[in-house]
């Protein structure tokens, strides 16, 4: 693997991964169409990198609603305020567990975790995957913001959410757009939609890294390849950091229509392209 390609890779993850084009299904296509990969010769570990940037980049822009969460998770551990008070004292303990509560969902995918990796490999269901995509991006658009945040959302609309990433692990699929859409869906602030989005996304892709990491060890790791690993990486935090605060800007004014007629025509090209090739 060169440096270009390493960099191209880290670009691509680091803006897909967050804006609502499925980065699982823009790097199946480069793999299946043009061969461009994390995979093999020894590259699981460079996918374990390239997610760790995008973590950096979640670490980066809610820093402090993380610095938040931890102190005041502490807070409501050694206080214990009473029910009436917990709200408007701690709302970044609750947002910790609103996240915990949406996470928990995922769960029901470790059985079927091999079955979902080998549809990877199938071009046509990828562009269906994103058509699928742009059609919820589109009626996203059409939906009216509810007030909710961090001090009022619910358990049940942190579980919906997290079954809608349980969804959105199927390849072709977006999670940044799946889980937007069912923030809204459930009268989530859209800004705040996003937000909880992509904290939710932490333990996710921490718990998915875990497993590529024994994966990455028990597969080898080509150490000479390590320059061009960490250039990826790099690129892959900084992109997902520009890509982050544009989804922000972006959702203050409510549209992801673009979003959908990319994932349209990409899903097209790649049905097309999977059968001339």
């Amino acid at each position: 693997m060169s440096i270009l390609v390493a960099i191209l890779l880290g670009l691509i993850q680091g803006i897909t991964e967050f804006l609502p084009i499925s980065s699982s299904g823009h790097l199946s296509l480069l793999n299946n169409l043009f061969g461009l990969s994390t995979e093999g010769e020894g590259h699981v570990f460079f996918d374990v990198l390239l997610h760790l940037g995008t973590l950096v980049s979640i670490a980066v822009v809610y820093w402090k609603d993380i610095v938040a969460m931890f102190y005041e998770v502490l807070g409501f551990v050694n206080l214990g305020p009473a029910a009436g008070e917990r709200k408007r004292r701690y709302p970044a303990a609750r947002l910790f567990f609103m996240i915990i509560m949406a996470t928990l969902p995922l769960v029901l995918i470790l059985p079927m975790k091999d079955q979902l990796e080998s549809l990877y490999y199938h071009s046509v269901f990828i562009g269906i995957s994103l058509i699928l995509t742009g059609c919820m991006l589109y009626v996203s658009d059409k939906m009216t913001p509810g007030k909710k945040s961090e001090t009022s959302m619910t358990i049940l609309d942190a579980l919906i959410i997290g079954l809608c990433q349980c969804v959105a692990t199927v390849p072709g699929l977006s999670r940044s757009g799946t889980t937007i859409t069912a923030g809204i869906a459930t009268g989530l602030k859209r800004d705040f939609a996003v937000k909880f989005a992509f904290l939710m996304s932490i333990p996710a892709v921490l718990g998915a890294n875990l497993l590529s990491l024994i994966d990455a060890l028990q597969e080898g790791i080509n150490w000479s390849l390590m320059p061009a690993y960490l250039v990826g990486m790099v690129v892959a935090a900084v992109s997902g950091i520009a890509s982050i605060r544009l989804l922000h800007a972006i959702a203050r004014k409510g549209r992801f229509g673009g979003f959908a007629y990319y994932c349209w025509v990409m899903g097209v090209l790649a049905i097309i392209l999977t059968m001339i090739f």
